[in-house]
């Protein structure tokens, strides 16, 4: 696979995983409480708060713990699945979850700086944990299932060993060898299969 298919793959998960996160998010009405400075437009209020139910929730709320978490166990099984690799799925969840972190953070910063003090502290704290959650989740996960499918993929190579060895052929007569089962010599002509071996 080259490079170019590689960034449009990442790009799809990217743009799927936001997708699920939309749509939980959209299915379950959440919504993570924000007390905005004075002054702050309509339209950064509405931007901000959009990003922040990606990632945040109540501290003193379980149901919105769970929630943020689940959302976030189900949209990084994608790359696990889909690259097949710890590497590329711990790096693609890891992105995934950077940009929404990204701009919350510079907007609230920007356009709420009141509130980005007061609860900098406990926010950051929450992004800390669940990144790391996420991280060995997708670590964890992609190790676990790469050492359930070695020995099946071990056993699939061995049987593709033995069906080599088996239609593997050599000319008695000029002793030229094949990787299949030919009925004839390329190279002297000479009749390989009898018709009993045949039979």
């Amino acid at each position: 696979m080259d490079k170019m298919s590689i960034f449009k793959l990442k790009i799809m998960n990217f743009i799927i995983q936001f997708l699920i996160l939309s749509l939980l998010i959209y299915l379950f009405d959440y919504k993570f409480h924000i007390i905005f400075d004075k002054g702050i437009s309509g339209e950064r209020k509405i931007i901000i708060q959009f990003i922040a139910n990606y990632i945040l929730f109540e501290p003193n709320n379980i149901t919105d713990l769970y929630f943020i978490y689940f959302s976030w166990t189900i949209v990084s099984l994608i790359p696990i699945f889909i690259f097949n690799d710890y590497k590329k799925a711990y790096s693609m969840n890891l992105t995934t979850f950077f940009f929404p972190n990204f701009f919350f953070y510079v907007f609230l910063y920007r356009y709420s700086p009141n509130y980005f003090h007061s609860y900098f502290q406990i926010l950051i704290f929450q992004t800390v944990i669940l990144g790391i959650f996420i991280v060995f989740f997708s670590l964890g996960l992609s190790l676990l299932l790469k050492k359930i499918r070695k020995p099946k993929e071990e056993a699939l190579y061995e049987n593709l060993k033995a069906i080599e060895q088996k239609i593997n052929t050599k000319c008695p007569h000029c002793g030229i060898e094949f990787n299949s089962r030919p009925k004839y010599c390329y190279n002297c002509s000479n009749k390989l299969i009898t018709e009993e071996i045949n039979e």
